[in-house]
């Protein structure tokens, strides 16, 4: 409900301010679209019909509670292009904040998304999972609500103009002035997932056996 989300985004915002800032991170991951398209995408397309937006499949609307929490909180206001107010003379990497929004689209072969059982049990054939990027300067990227929403959504009415290329011709479309996208190749290692998935599974282990260690003592 909409309480609900109000409430985490006041704990996000705390978050932020007591853990990211303290800890000088670089970069934060958001998924605006909040959920999995299969769930949300025809609450999205109602939503859509609603309000005379465009009519999504491959995507659904972004939300903009969390993007507008992190960008008050961890963009540094800009004046003529360099930040603002008294902290300006702190270190770049801490008086800057943000520098790039990275707007990355998934396409997924015939649209069937690899899942985490699959990654686990591993018993599907490998399969090629295209990633494309975009680069744009926060200081492009509008404070305003209203603004920051005609963005956001302009955003994602490109996706799917992106995934409808793709699923219709195998590759994303060309750059302009190019006649085929360039790609490179990363291939993830066997031993790798692995790796991250027996990490998992101790640190799992090794809590469960911390809170049971604990629970003794206590009771």
């Amino acid at each position: 409900g909409r309480a609900h989300r109000d409430q985490q985004l006041v704990l996000l915002k705390e978050h932020l301010e007591k853990y990211y800032r303290s800890r000088n991170r670089k970069w934060i991951v958001l998924f605006p679209e909040g959920g999995f398209l299969r769930k949300r995408r025809e609450t999205s397309q109602a939503f859509a019909k609603k309000n005379n937006l465009p009519f999504l499949k491959h995507v659904t609307l972004p939300r903009l509670g969390a993007t507008q929490v992190i960008l008050k909180t961890l963009v540094a206001p800009q004046e003529n292009g360099t930040p603002a107010g008294r902290d300006a003379g702190i270190k770049e990497s801490k008086s800057k904040g943000l520098q790039w929004v990275i707007d990355t689209t998934i396409a997924y072969p015939k649209g069937d998304p690899i899942d985490i059982q699959t990654w686990i049990l591993g018993y599907r054939q490998p399969t090629v999972t295209h990633v494309h990027y975009r680069i744009f300067p926060v200081k492009d990227v509008p404070a305003e609500p209203e603004a920051l929403t005609h963005w956001l959504y302009q955003r994602f009415i490109e996706k799917e103009d992106l995934l409808t290329h793709f699923y219709e011709t195998g590759a994303f479309p060309p750059l302009q002035g190019q006649t085929k996208a360039i790609s490179r190749e990363m291939t993830l290692s066997n031993l790798w997932l692995v790796g991250i998935q027996s990490l998992a599974f101790l640190s799992g282990g090794m809590w469960y056996c911390i809170f049971q260690y604990f629970y003794h003592c206590l009771f």
